[in-house]
């Protein structure tokens, strides 16, 4: 594709509102991944935050195949469509989003946003013709997947323990799985971060493209690019959106350090085969799903519906939202920029 003409200047904003965007993204999602082992009483809040974040910059090292910012970069909209102002759209109605639900503690997703922001942006300047199908349709799919190999896999994984430890006292589980579940919630921070991070990659990555600094058929980014954004997360999740903590560890379902340990490990699974075929799925879908099938392993009564009928309204409305937010966004910034 032909390269478009940034300056310096705008090209610097918009790496740092993409880097924003990415902080935002670890700052709302830290519940993600500590919700569970805080309620359970196994880690204190800041002891989580730290793990944590720590866990989400140290994935870099393990998910070296950007399939998931090869997805976001290149699989979702016309690259040919891209330029600031497609990208400055985006970015504004995903970051909106995230700022309005994190302020009412709701439990929605960041990268729906990042999506829904793309194909508002793209579609306001080119209209239908600028979205990729074939990768629109795999993202949406997961929309309902993700969740449900979440709950799915925390449900298995509990009625498997419950069956391992029929015969052990409550006092020995809970003595092991508040051990265990420190693995777990390392596991589903190292998913998060693997999944998460590579979503600004690839509108950074998007970026580069569309200004001529790299190119579309190269195998990956600039390696400060990746450095940056598993950054910015990492920061993002050690300061921690406690508003959602409350929602995501006890609104759901009552955990215990044998549930917290399951929900973590279904979500992990889930997380790890996404980040494989390079789907950019929701960590906050996948968890709440995980949650509810742990709660619903037990007894149905355990979850509270109303609650997770809340969260799944949050849900729907996340891409239309934000892409609403980006079609305003691309307008203005086309008189800002």
């Amino acid at each position: 594709m032909n390269s478009i003409q940034i300056s310096i200047w705008v090209l610097g904003i918009l790496i740092a509102l993409a880097l924003v965007f990415d902080f935002m993204n670890g700052f709302h999602d830290a519940a993600n991944a500590i919700a569970t082992v805080v309620s359970t009483g196994v880690l204190k809040p800041q002891t989580a935050v730290a793990m944590a974040a720590f866990f989400n910059f140290i994935a870099i090292f393990v998910f070296h195949q950007l399939t998931v910012a090869a997805t976001v970069g290149k699989g979702t909209i016309d690259p040919s469509v891209v330029d600031q102002y497609v990208i400055f759209g985006a970015l504004v109605g995903a970051i909106v989003w995230n700022v309005v639900t994190w302020y009412y503690g709701i439990p929605s997703s960041s990268s729906h946003a990042l999506i829904g922001g793309l194909v508002g942006a793209a579609v306001a300047k080119s209209g239908t013709g600028a979205l990729i199908s074939a990768g629109l349709i795999k993202i949406v799919v997961f929309i309902v997947l993700a969740p449900l190999m979440g709950f799915i896999f925390g449900s298995i994984m509990m009625l498997i323990v419950s069956w391992i430890f029929v015969r052990s006292t409550p006092r020995r589980v809970d003595k092991w799985f508040r051990r265990l579940q420190l693995v777990s919630a390392a596991s589903y921070s190292l998913g998060h971060g693997g999944n998460d991070a590579q979503k600004t990659i690839g509108i950074i990555w998007m970026l580069l493209i569309a200004a001529g600094y790299s190119q579309v058929g190269d195998a990956e980014p600039p390696l400060w690019v990746i450095i940056s954004c598993y950054t910015a997360i990492s920061f993002g999740t050690l300061f921690g959106g406690w508003r959602i903590v409350k929602t995501m560890g006890q609104k759901i379902t009552k955990l215990k350090p044998v549930g917290g340990f399951c929900a973590e490990t279904g979500g992990a699974v889930t997380l790890f085969v996404a980040t494989a075929l390079g789907v950019p799925v929701s960590t906050t879908h996948t968890i709440t799903g995980a949650i509810v099938g742990v709660g619903a392993s037990q007894k149905m009564s355990a979850v509270r519906w109303g609650v997770a009928g809340n969260i799944v309204w949050a849900w729907i409305f996340t891409i239309p939202a934000s892409a609403f937010v980006a079609a305003i966004a691309w307008w203005a910034g086309r008189h800002i920029l």
